[in-house]
C-alpha cells in the first residue's frame, strides 16, 4: 500500500477525554474513531491489526480441535428467559422489540444459543466437542471509557466445550488455558492466569488472564513466593489472630459527633482501634435489606457479597432507608440485638469479642461486643477486599496488589445451561446425562488495546510483527528525486514479492513528519531511502523497538528485512 492512497488520518493531539495510553495512541494513529460513547469505527489500519489478532485466535482454536460457527447477534427473549439471565443480566443486556412487539436482546454472550444447538447431540460418542465463533457482542455499559477497553459494542471469540463428564470438562479447560497462553504470547502479551469470580456466568471455576497495566480496571493479588494469584473479587489472605482478652459486659457509651472509624479510634484509642471496631453496612439485595459486618479497618468487596448471596441486583441502602430500618444514621449503626434483616459477617470477625460498634442511636456506641453473644449472624463468609502487604493465605509472605487488563476469561459452567435447554446425551448404558459445558472468551479489540498498553514509547505505538498493520514502512525522503523514488519503488515490489507487508510512504512531506508518523503508527521496521543512501548503495534500517538503526547494503536489504521479519512473525518474543 502507498501512503498517498491510504486512509491514515494521524493526529497531533489526543482527544481531550482520553486517559488510557491505548485510547490516545489508537486515535492519534488513525486506527479508530469514536462514533458515540462506547462505540468505535475501526479504520483500515485498525482492521488490519484486528484481523491479525483474530487470525491468531482462529489458528490456536483450530489447533485444539475447535470448529467455527457464526451465530446471530439478535436473540429472542425466550432463550434468555429459559436460562434465567433475562433478569439476571439486568441493565447490561440490550433489549428491544420488533414490529410485532416481540422481545429480543442483542447478544452479550452466546451460552444460550450454543446450548440450544447442543440439543442436536444424542450420544456420548459425539463428545467431546469444541465450538467457537468470532462475533460482535453488545453490552449496555453504564460508563464506557478508555477507548477499546470498555465499550458497548465489541468483537469476542467465545468458545464452548461439551463433554459427558467432569474429567472431559477439565481436559477442555486445560486445552483452552494452554491455547490462551499461546494466543497472547503470539500477540506480544505476557499475561498471568488468576482465580476469578464466575459472576453471572455461573459455574464452579473461572480463571482470568490479566496483563499488568495502570489502565486496567481490575485489581490483582499475587504472591511472588508461592505463586498464588487471584482477582481481588476472589482473593483471600491470612488474618492474624487478635488478642481480645477476657469477655466483657456490653456497655453503651456516648460518642457525640464521632461518625467515622478514624474519629472514633482517635477519641477512644484504648478500646476502639480500627481493628477492634465493627463496621456495619446496609445493602439492598434484590429489593431486600441486609446488614454486612466487617472489621473496621477492612473494606467490602461487593462481588464476594454477590457470589455468597446469589443476588442479581445489589446497591448500598439510601440514608432514608437506613434510618427507617435501624433508627440511626450511618456512623452510629450496629447489629447488636437487631431482629429482622439478615446479618452477614466477614470471617475475620468470627469468634471476636470486646469490640465496639454503633448502638443504632445517633452519637451512641456499644463496647464489650461479643459477636457470638450479642449479634445474630445469619451467614459467615469471606467478604473483605484483600489489601497489599497482607500475608498470603498459602505461605504467609506479603501479597502484592496491582492493576491489570482482563484479556481473557475461561469458565467451567457445568450443566447450568444444558439442563435449562434439555441438552442431554446417552452414555454407554443408555442413561441420559446433561452435557457438561465450559465457556471461554477473548475480546479481540481489547487485546489490541492491551498490546498498545504494553508496548509504546514517547513516539507512539510499538507493534509486534505478529499483529502490526504493516511489517515494514519504506520512507522515501525526496519524492522529487528520480533515483530515490526508483529505488523506493523497486524495494517496495521486491519486499512484497518476498512476502513482506509493506507500506510505502511516498507523500510529499518533510522527513521529520514522515518519521514521526511511522513511529506513531508503530510499524516494526523502517527502511529510509534518500539520495545519499542511493548513491552509496546503503540503506538505513530502523527497528521501531528501541529505535535501533543499522546500515544495510542495498543488495542485501530484502534478504535482511525478510530474515528479521520472519524471525518475529509468530510472536516468539514476549515484550
Amino acid at each position: 500500500m502507498r501512503w498517498t492512497q491510504a486512509f491514515i488520518p494521524t493526529l497531533r493531539d489526543a482527544p481531550a477525554d482520553a486517559e488510557a495510553i491505548s485510547h490516545k495512541l489508537l486515535v492519534r494513529g488513525g486506527f479508530i474513531r469514536q462514533l458515540a460513547a462506547g462505540s468505535y469505527s475501526i479504520l483500515p489500519l485498525g482492521v488490519r491489526v484486528r484481523a491479525k489478532v483474530a487470525g491468531i485466535i482462529r489458528e490456536e482454536m483450530n489447533r485444539i480441535g475447535g470448529q467455527e460457527f457464526l451465530l446471530p447477534a439478535l436473540h429472542p427473549a425466550e432463550i434468555w428467559k429459559t436460562s434465567g439471565r433475562w433478569t439476571l443480566m439486568g441493565d447490561n443486556l440490550f433489549r428491544l422489540q420488533d414490529r410485532k412487539q416481540a422481545d429480543h436482546a442483542l447478544g452479550m454472550t452466546h451460552e444460550e444459543v450454543f446450548a440450544s444447538l447442543a440439543t442436536e447431540l444424542f450420544s456420548y460418542r459425539e463428545l467431546p466437542q469444541i465450538w467457537y465463533q468470532i462475533q460482535t457482542k453488545f453490552r449496555d455499559e453504564p460508563r464506557p471509557k478508555s477507548g477499546l477497553l470498555r465499550v458497548r459494542e465489541f468483537t469476542m471469540k467465545d468458545s464452548y466445550t461439551l463433554d459427558i463428564d467432569r474429567p472431559g470438562l477439565d481436559s477442555g479447560f486445560d486445552k483452552h488455558r494452554a491455547a490462551y497462553f499461546a494466543i497472547f504470547r503470539r500477540c506480544g502479551l505476557d499475561p498471568v492466569d488468576v482465580e476469578a469470580s464466575s459472576g453471572a456466568m455461573g459455574g464452579s471455576e473461572s480463571v482470568e488472564f490479566m496483563v499488568r497495566s495502570e489502565a486496567g480496571e481490575d485489581w490483582i493479588i499475587t504472591c511472588d513466593n508461592c505463586g498464588y494469584r487471584a482477582n481481588v473479587e476472589r482473593a483471600s489472605s491470612a488474618v492474624a489472630p487478635n488478642e481480645d482478652g477476657e469477655g466483657a459486659n456490653l456497655r453503651r457509651f456516648p460518642t457525640p459527633g464521632l461518625r467515622t472509624i478514624k474519629t472514633l479510634a482517635d477519641a477512644h484509642p484504648e478500646i476502639a482501634s480500627p481493628d477492634r471496631q465493627i463496621k456495619t453496612l446496609v445493602y439492598v439485595l434484590d429489593g431486600e435489606p441486609l446488614l454486612v459486618l466487617l472489621r473496621g479497618d477492612h473494606e467490602l468487596q461487593e462481588q464476594k457479597l454477590m457470589d455468597v448471596t446469589g443476588a442479581v441486583e445489589i446497591r448500598p441502602a439510601q440514608p432514608e432507608e437506613i434510618r427507617e430500618l435501624l433508627g440511626a444514621d450511618p456512623g452510629s449503626l450496629g447489629a447488636v440485638s437487631v431482629k429482622g434483616p439478615t446479618v452477614i459477617a466477614d470471617l475475620a470477625l468470627e469468634g471476636r469479642k470486646n469490640l465496639v460498634t454503633g448502638a443504632n442511636e445517633d452519637d451512641w456506641h456499644y463496647s464489650g461486643v461479643d459477636l457470638g453473644r450479642d449479634v445474630s449472624v445469619g451467614v459467615w463468609a469471606e467478604l473483605r477486599a484483600v489489601a497489599a502487604g497482607e500475608p498470603c493465605s498459602v505461605c504467609g509472605s506479603p501479597l502484592e496488589r496491582w492493576k491489570g487488563i482482563e484479556v481473557g476469561h475461561i469458565f467451567k459452567l457445568g450443566t447450568k445451561y444444558s439442563e435449562a435447554f434439555g441438552a442431554t446425551v446417552q452414555d454407554e448404558s443408555g442413561q441420559s446425562h446433561p452435557i457438561i459445558m465450559g465457556s471461554y472468551g477473548i475480546g479481540v479489540e481489547r487485546a489490541m488495546a492491551a498490546v498498545v498498553e504494553s508496548s509504546y514509547d514517547d513516539g507512539g505505538i510499538i507493534w509486534p510483527v505478529s499483529v502490526a498493520p504493516y511489517e515494514v514502512v519504506i520512507t522515501a525522503l525526496r519524492t522529487d528525486d528520480g533515483p530515490t523514488m526508483d529505488t523506493a519503488h523497486g524495494l517496495y515490489q521486491e519486499l512484497i514479492e518476498a512476502g513482506i507487508e509493506v507500506l510505502l510512504d511516498d507523500r510529499d512531506e518533510r522527513p521529520g513528519v514522515k518519521f514521526a508518523d511511522s513511529e506513531l503508527i508503530g510499524i516494526p521496521y523502517r527502511v529510509t531511502v534518500g539520495p545519499r543512501g542511493v548513491t552509496d548503495g546503503v540503506m538505513e534500517l530502523t527497528a521501531r523497538r528501541g529505535m535501533v538503526k543499522s546500515e544495510v547494503p542495498l543488495t542485501d536489504l530484502v534478504t535482511t528485512v525478510r530474515g528479521v521479519v520472519e524471525s518475529e512473525r509468530f510472536g516468539t518474543e514476549v515484550t
